[in-house]
């Protein structure tokens, strides 16, 4: 007998419904990225730090200022391999869950506080450093034109910046893809720039005759902190090596956020996750590391501490070598990018700061509230508003001023990347489970494998970070108070979590529902001619899932999960909404599909028959391949029978045939239709 699908007319409250075919899940979670897209979404962070990091390290350091940020720039590719150890276990990796998994949920939260009180930071300088490199252009012009004008510098600065902050606030609210085409698009031109500048300072060089920084450490009153009258640390040249690059760590950022976004890359993941780091290794060695040292070769050391001092690369601009409106040109260049890539740094940390609290959220010490997905795009727009707003705020109350916003920066990112890789150290030890990739070099001693490379990044970033808390009071006031406050409300937020969730899990999605009344190919979304049909229904046995997904690539062919829910009866009323059992099967599909970096069309069909609903879907969207599950009560061949019963039943084209893979644990039988 044919079996139809559900017709619903009103609810008992008189709400009107539409005939429900098919409900179709949503989440901004399924769409993925290139690895260009991951590394510009990256490099935004990382790359702006070339356009400040050399003044403030100059007035700390002195000098030698550019060989403390191109050590760190070295340095920076052992952090991010940990990040990359961390992310191949860790699909939803970052420092949050691997701190759990080692350390428990309370340093956990602990440094996930600092890491977000990093990337508030972030967007605060990069803005108001724009701003900055906006009115050093415009002050250039003016005198080019003999006008003799003094513009208000920090006003001007701290407008562009409130404005750069809203733009991206808006893009973020969009979702990552839109976002991440900004970021594209901004690190092609910054990739020219790059170019330009390497080049023309290396023939300048050549041609003036410029000499290499000393590398003498003179560190000034404000650089020793709290350490100022202690006099014999200045006798003691390793001390004074970790307080110069602790001072230059500012060079490095990005890292917690190529973990972040490692759940949006496509697949194949790690290879991508790969050439990710390599490119933002050659980026930022040669863009803020070389330049840094450039820059000190090409610009007057009184011009770098004044005119220069927060807009460092338009004065390496102004002192090349060539007619003087060819540098003005350029100078003009490097603000233009700059203005860029600084505002794509706050793209990057309203993206990192926003998946980092998601990450939170899902193992419900963040309030639920703040999860519920935009009605439209289906991002978490309750966490985006909330960063933008506290941002906002920050950039106001600096007023404009570049090196106190860097002095109270670097505190969270530090002891993150502390964390982080003293809790892959331990995981080492503790889970002997085979890495897809580890940090190099491992020494096999005995049965014993020493990370060699591993413990050395962990020992120079515990220096690095104790020596700062001593060296930067303001980053450790400022960061040590976030830190509590953010830890304590994270607590109580959990708490309450609690008493409202209990007995239910809190590792599940959230998902926008679409309630349609066709069940068409292009009512859920398909792109492709070519699809295939996934049926689930159970979280823990998806091996069919997990096939389809290894096989197929969703650029040339549409992924269709679909799981029947059981309407018993004839007139029961659909909502617009799914139960905790989809809620949880799509959970686990969804991180499924992130681990293969795979988007994927979730669907929910009503229905009061399971078997006919799966043949009538793949008539209906004209699949051409159906992946289902092997059954716990009836044997692989019956399976098969039933369903080539309820395909006569649904009314197939002649010309539409079809191939059932049945696959389980123990292997897979398949079926020609």
């Amino acid at each position: 007998m044919k079996r139809e699908f559900i017709e619903v007319s009103k609810d008992s409250g008189g709400v009107d419904f539409k005939k429900v075919k098919v409900v179709v899940i949503t989440t901004v979670m399924l769409s993925f990225i290139s690895y260009w897209r991951a590394t510009a979404v990256v490099v935004a962070d990382l790359g702006s730090s070339a356009f400040y990091a050399l003044g403030i390290a100059e007035k700390a350091v002195g000098p030698s200022a550019p060989w403390f940020i191109l050590f760190v720039m070295l340095f920076a590719y052992g952090i991010r391999a940990v990040y990359m150890e961390s992310s191949s276990m860790f699909v939803r990796g970052g420092s949050y869950r691997v701190v759990r998994k080692t350390l428990g949920s309370g340093f956990a939260k602990v440094a996930v506080s600092a890491l977000v009180f990093d990337y508030l930071l972030t967007a605060p300088i990069s803005a108001v450093s724009a701003g900055q490199y906006f009115e050093g252009l415009l002050d250039s012009i003016l005198h080019a034109l003999g006008m003799n004008v003094q513009l208000p510098g920090n006003v001007i600065a701290v407008g562009a910046a409130v404005l750069i902050e809203l733009y991206f606030w808006r893009n973020n609210i969009v979702g990552i893809e839109e976002s991440s085409e900004k970021a594209l698009r901004i690190f092609q031109v910054t990739l020219i720039l790059a170019t330009i500048l390497f080049v023309w300072s290396i023939v300048s060089i050549i041609i003036k005759g410029s000499k290499l920084p000393p590398f003498t450490v003179e560190l000034s009153p404000d650089a020793l902190g709290w350490l100022k009258g202690v006099d014999w640390l200045k006798t003691i040249g390793f001390i004074g090596v970790i307080i110069g690059m602790g001072h230059s760590v500012l060079a490095v950022s990005g890292e917690e956020t190529l973990a972040q976004v490692y759940r949006e890359i496509e697949s194949p993941k790690l290879n991508n996750l790969k050439k990710t780091a390599f490119i933002m290794f050659v980026f930022s060695l040669v863009f803020t590391g070389l330049n840094s040292l450039f820059a000190a070769m090409l610009i007057p050391q009184s011009e770098l501490l004044g005119n220069y001092n927060d807009n460092a690369l338009s004065g390496q601009a102004m002192n090349l070598v060539g007619p003087h409106v060819a540098l003005l040109t350029l100078q003009a260049f490097v603000v233009i990018v700059g203005f860029l890539i600084l505002a794509g740094a706050v793209n990057t940390s309203i993206i990192g700061a926003n998946s980092v609290l998601n990450r939170v959220a899902e193992d419900g010490v963040l309030h639920e509230w703040f999860r519920k997905p935009h009605s439209r795009f289906g991002t978490s727009y309750r966490i985006i508003n909330m960063l933008a707003i506290i941002q906002l705020l920050m950039i106001i109350g600096s007023r404009g001023n570049v090196f106190l916003l860097g002095e109270a920066y670097a505190f969270g990112v530090v002891w993150t990347f502390i964390m982080t890789s003293f809790s892959i150290l331990v995981l080492r030890y503790k889970d002997k489970s085979l890495r897809e990739w580890r940090v190099p070099p491992n020494i096999a001693i005995g049965k014993y494998d020493v990370p060699i490379g591993l413990v050395f990044v962990f020992l120079v970033l515990f220096a690095l970070g104790f020596i700062n808390l001593f060296t930067k009071p303001i980053a450790t006031e400022g960061g040590v108070t976030f830190t509590i406050v953010l830890s304590l409300i994270f607590v109580f937020s959990e708490r309450a979590n609690r008493k409202r969730h209990e007995g239910q899990g809190m590792d599940l999605e959230k998902f926008n529902v679409f309630a349609q009344d066709s069940l068409t190919a292009e009512a859920i979304g398909c792109r492709h001619s070519k699809r295939k049909l996934v049926a689930v229904r159970a979280p823990n046995r998806l091996n069919h899932l997990q096939r389809c997904l290894e096989e197929n690539d969703p650029d040339d062919v549409d992924i269709i999960v679909m799981t029947a829910k059981i309407i018993p009866g004839q007139s029961t009323i659909v909502r617009q909404t799914i139960d905790l059992p989809e809620e949880e099967v799509f959970s686990e599909v969804v991180k499924m599909a992130e681990k293969q970096g795979k988007k994927i069309l979730p669907i929910v069909v009503p229905t009061n028959n399971p078997a006919y609903a799966i043949a009538h879907t793949t008539v209906q969207l004209g699949a051409e391949e159906i992946f289902l599950g092997s059954s716990e009560r009836y044997p692989v061949e019956y399976q098969m029978q039933q369903f080539a019963l309820y395909w006569g039943m649904a009314e197939a084209a002649e010309n539409h045939h079809v191939a059932i893979r049945t696959i389980g644990p123990t292997g897979e039988m398949k079926l020609d239709i």
